[in-house]
C-alpha cells in the first residue's frame, strides 16, 4: 500500500501567499501533492524557491491576463503526464486547470469560475463546468481513477454556507449551480469531505471586507472530489480550518493506493 496526502488550497494570490510564508507552511505539512488555485502569476513573475520548491516537480497554468486566475502543482512524485487545459480555448486562456496523470489516478486542479459578475460570466461558469465534465466522463469511463480538487465557486447543501436563504439568488447558490453539483455527483463521484463530517459550520471561504472568518460566517466552496472507483481508497478528508494567509483555507485529501 502507499499513502499519499493531497493538499488543495485557493492562495489568492501566490506571491501575496509567499510573502505571508507559504513556503514555510509547506515546509511544515510536507503534503505529497499540493494544488494551488488564483496564483494570479506568470512562472517568470515568481522567485526561483517559489518555481522550485525542494524534492518536488511543479507546474504552472496561467491566465493571458496578467494577475488573473491561475493554478499550480507541486507533486513529489513527477506525473506521467500533465495536460494544461480541457483543449478549449475559450476557457484554457484563462488558466483554470491542470490535469496530472500519475499511474494509479488522474489528478484535476481546478479554479472553477465565479459567476457574480454578470449573466454572461455565469453563462461562462455553466459552460465551464460541462465542458470540465465531459473531459472528466471520458477518462472515468475508460477506467481511470479520478480526484478532483479546487476551488467550484458553489456551496452544493444548506449546510454548506452560514446564511442559504439570504443568498437563495446569488451565484455560488443558485439553483442551477446547485443542480450541477447533483447531476455531476450522480454520474459516479463522492464530495469525500461530506463522507467523514455531516456537521455545519464547516468552511472554507469567507467575505474578507466583512470581517466574517472571525464570525464563521462562511461558505464551503473547495471541494475534493473523487470517483467511486477511489472510496476505499480514502482514508481521510477535512478542512485546515486554522491555516491563514487566504480568504479560502486548505483542504485535505489522504488516500491508501495499492501497490
Amino acid at each position: 500500500m502507499k499513502t499519499i496526502r493531497l493538499i488543495s488550497w485557493n492562495v489568492n494570490g501566490i506571491r501575496a501567499a509567499y510573502k505571508k510564508g507559504l513556503l514555510d507552511w509547506f515546509a511544515g505539512e510536507e503534503p505529497d501533492i499540493l494544488c494551488l488555485q488564483e496564483t494570479k502569476a506568470h512562472p517568470d513573475q515568481l522567485t526561483n524557491d517559489v518555481r522550485n520548491v525542494a524534492g518536488y516537480s511543479s507546474y504552472f497554468s496561467s491566465a493571458e491576463k496578467k494577475g488573473y486566475s491561475g493554478v499550480a502543482i507541486y507533486s513529489r512524485e513527477e506525473p506521467v503526464e500533465v495536460e494544461y487545459g480541457f483543449g478549449k480555448k475559450q476557457f484554457d486562456t484563462e488558466g483554470r486547470s491542470l490535469i496530472a496523470h500519475f499511474e494509479d489516478f488522474t489528478l484535476y486542479n481546478v479554479y472553477f469560475p465565479n459567476g457574480k459578475a454578470s449573466p454572461e460570466r455565469l453563462a461562462y461558469k455553466l459552460a465551464f463546468y460541462d465542458v470540465f465534465a465531459r473531459h472528466v466522463e471520458k477518462l472515468r469511463k475508460a477506467g481511470r481513477n479520478i480526484v478532483i480538487c479546487g476551488d467550484v465557486n458553489t456551496a452544493h447543501k444548506e449546510i454548506d454556507l452560514a446564511r442559504p436563504k439570504a443568498n437563495e439568488k446569488t451565484s455560488g447558490f443558485l439553483p442551477v449551480e446547485r443542480a450541477w453539483i447533483d447531476s455531476f455527483l450522480a454520474r459516479g463521484y463522492i464530495d469525500i469531505f461530506r463522507t467523514y463530517c455531516r456537521k455545519p459550520e464547516k468552511y472554507t471561504w469567507w467575505d474578507q471586507k466583512t470581517g466574517a472568518r472571525k464570525r464563521n460566517v462562511g461558505w464551503r466552496i473547495d471541494y475534493f472530489y473523487i470517483s467511486e472507483s477511489l472510496r476505499k481508497m480514502a482514508v481521510s478528508a477535512s478542512i485546515l480550518h486554522d491555516v491563514m494567509g487566504s480568504d479560502h483555507c486548505p483542504i485535505d485529501l489522504v488516500l491508501q493506493l495499492k501497490k
